[in-house]
């Protein structure tokens, strides 16, 4: 286990992220606070506004013995495009505590994902849900390789979402902030003890907002899923075949979401402290069966151990599909971090598989293995291992 500093100047590294993610760059920081720190083709004509509720969102697709979820009904999906591909767009899943350049007192945001569903009657859909990368200070659901995955999927068959969630762009400006004066401003956003974590590492006001957007982002995309389980009748997807999976800081997250305990990244701040817990749906349950990781590290659960003391692997993680190019040059996502994965997945008894893509580096969208790229690449992974049916 790394120390401290070393493990938090690690996963601050998504700082240089490249090709393709919305990140910052590596230069021009602001002086440190006083505190001391050492081919998609997407319907939209059946998309609603994020006002409409869930019991009017489906009413043009229902028929009678068709309009439940049926968990004991395994999916059945298709080997090539074969539905209309339906859009409900900017649909609020939670609010966030948020700070803007001038705030004082963190404020609620909407938190927005969008679905892409299949235009069909089917009573049990496979879902998956995407995280988009960015090095937690930017990036989009809307990124269009990921549009593109969300329509490859959802023309198949899959319920597919694209989830935002916060990032350093939400968490406001520390400069002239004493440490306590941090701690009071960042409270409710992250645990005290999340907070101090970050301040024992962190060399610069951005590096540390980063680490306070690693907790929040975590918090949000949990948060994401319990909607989706909250949602699961009205989009009629089956909630034992569940999908995570991510690029970049988004494969971090996701790793973290499917390992991590319900609880974790949930209670560690109290509704008292957090208001807008209360619209996360923290009663919603979910299990996931499979992760998909695209060019990632499983750093934020270092981090996670290293502030509580908890390891959560275990035989029960969900099996894993991971691609990642072996010429990854980012310092924050080496192809190392996944033979690490593999490593610490093998001796629990879980499915993995790792293809290397070779010679790609950081952001390989594009990358093909044995004539496949790397949408067919989950696609055939996520048929096999889940035991869909496929027509």
């Amino acid at each position: 286990m790394m120390n401290k500093v070393s493990l938090i100047t690690s996963i601050l590294l998504f700082a240089f992220i490249s090709q393709g993610c919305s990140s910052a760059s590596d230069g021009g920081d602001s002086p440190s606070p006083e505190f001391s720190v050492s081919d998609a083709q997407v319907d939209t004509s059946g998309a609603l506004s994020s006002g409409d509720s869930d019991e009017e969102q489906h009413d043009d697709e229902s028929e009678s013995g068709n309009d439940t979820n049926s968990d004991d009904q395994v999916p059945t999906v298709k080997m090539e495009p074969f539905y209309r591909v339906l859009l409900d767009e900017n649909r609020t899943y939670a609010d966030g505590l948020a700070h803007n350049a001038t705030s004082t007192v963190p404020f609620p945001k909407p938190l927005l994902l969008d679905i892409y569903y299949p235009d069909n009657q089917s009573p049990s859909r496979p879902v998956f849900m995407f995280i988009h990368g960015g090095g937690f200070t930017g990036g989009t659901k809307t990124k269009p390789e990921i549009v593109a995955m969300a329509d490859f999927f959802a023309s198949r068959g899959w319920v597919f979402a694209s989830v935002d969630y916060r990032t350093t762009e939400e968490l406001g400006s520390i400069q002239g902030l004493s440490r306590e004066d941090v701690l009071t401003f960042y409270h409710g956003i992250a645990p005290r003890e999340w907070i101090e974590f970050a301040l024992q590492g962190a060399e610069t006001p951005k590096q540390f907002q980063q680490a306070i957007a690693l907790y929040a982002a975590q918090r949000d995309v949990k948060a994401a899923l319990r909607w989706m389980m909250a949602n699961a009748d009205g989009y009629r997807f089956n909630s034992e075949f569940i999908t995570v999976g991510g690029a970049s800081a988004g494969a971090v997250a996701a790793i973290t979401l499917g390992i991590s305990n319900l609880e974790d990244f949930r209670d560690e701040i109290l509704i008292n402290d957090d208001p807008t817990l209360s619209t996360t749906n923290l009663i919603e349950a979910y299990v996931v069966k499979s992760l998909v990781y695209f060019w990632g590290s499983n750093t934020k659960l270092e981090a996670f151990e290293s502030v509580y003391g908890l390891n959560r692997y275990d035989g029960s993680d969900p099996e894993l599909f991971m691609a990642h190019g072996t010429e990854d040059m980012n310092p924050g996502t080496p192809f190392s971090e996944a033979i690490e994965l593999q490593e610490i997945y093998d001796p629990l008894g879980v499915d993995t598989q790792l293809v290397p893509l070779e010679g790609a580096g950081h952001g390989a969208w594009d990358a093909e293995v044995g004539g496949k790229g790397l949408f067919e690449l989950t696609f055939d992974f996520l048929v096999e291992r889940q035991n869909l049916a496929i027509e």
